[in-house]
């Protein structure tokens, strides 16, 4: 996006006109990455907690955050997880608020460097710019305990097929380096208000397309922004987006 006057104006023009468009259609930019769904059933399903609905994803490849980890322990101990197992502080687990039961992922704080790997058998933690919650003993490999939270990054490794079984769940991390990466900005059931505002986004940006979604809760249009062939610069991109008033705005490879 050019800093010259005209395009400014565009942009508080277009973002306006949006305000208004998702006062009019509930839009429902959720993180569903690579667009594959089939029919949701148990902890894939959309739950709501203390008024807010979160999407589990279908898939977790090609998935990589970077947030606050916080850390639970004797208080939950032995309590049910969301999977269905008794949470163990002193297992490799973690909760998570919207990934598949059973995802391997690395965690990285980024504050000393330490590394670990842990199994997602539950949900949350559901506090403000909070992105994982570890078990006692993999917070304690990170060197979490004492502070409470740290900066981290997580990257998926792999999703597992039953409980414990780590070996099938641990592939390569995704390369998230290149690729075509789109911003979705937003996805209406309403499939006028998804071309119109393609339409002017299209004022702005070269390559914007509405793709259709079919899911359990009928049938949506998401509308993507050509971001960039590299990941860095399609989070800049989407950093933008979201200055700019698109708070769900995020990335997605295809």
């Amino acid at each position: 996006m050019s800093d010259h006057p005209l395009a400014k104006y565009l942009s508080l023009l277009i973002a306006a006109s949006i305000s208004m468009l998702l006062l009019m259609q509930g839009c429902a930019s959720k993180p569903v990455y690579h667009g594959k769904t089939g029919k949701r059933r148990g902890t894939q399903k959309a739950y709501t907690i203390a008024g807010k609905t979160y999407y589990p994803l279908p898939s977790a490849q090609g998935f990589r955050q970077t947030g606050y980890a916080s850390w639970y322990g004797p208080g939950f101990h032995g309590k049910k997880t969301a999977n269905g197992e008794r949470y163990n502080m002193h297992a490799m687990t973690a909760a998570h608020r919207i990934l598949p039961m059973n995802t391997w992922v690395r965690v990285r704080n980024l504050d000393n460097g330490r590394e670990t790997v842990v199994r997602i058998n539950d949900r949350g933690p559901f506090v403000k710019n909070r992105i994982i919650d570890l078990s006692y003993s993999a917070a304690k490999k990170l060197g979490i305990v004492g502070p409470g939270t740290a900066k981290v990054e997580i990257v998926a490794l792999g999703q597992s097929r039953k409980v414990g079984d780590r070996s099938s769940g641990l592939k390569n991390i995704p390369n998230l380096t290149t690729g075509d990466f789109y911003v979705q900005v937003g996805a209406f059931k309403s499939r006028y208000n998804a071309y119109t505002l393609r339409d002017k986004l299209s004022l702005l940006y070269k390559k914007v397309r509405v793709r259709k979604y079919e899911s359990d809760r009928g049938t949506f249009y998401r509308v993507q922004v050509f971001a960039a062939h590299n990941y860095q610069a399609a989070r800049r991109v989407r950093a933008r987006f979201e200055r700019n008033g698109f708070s769900q705005a995020f990335v997605v490879r295809w």
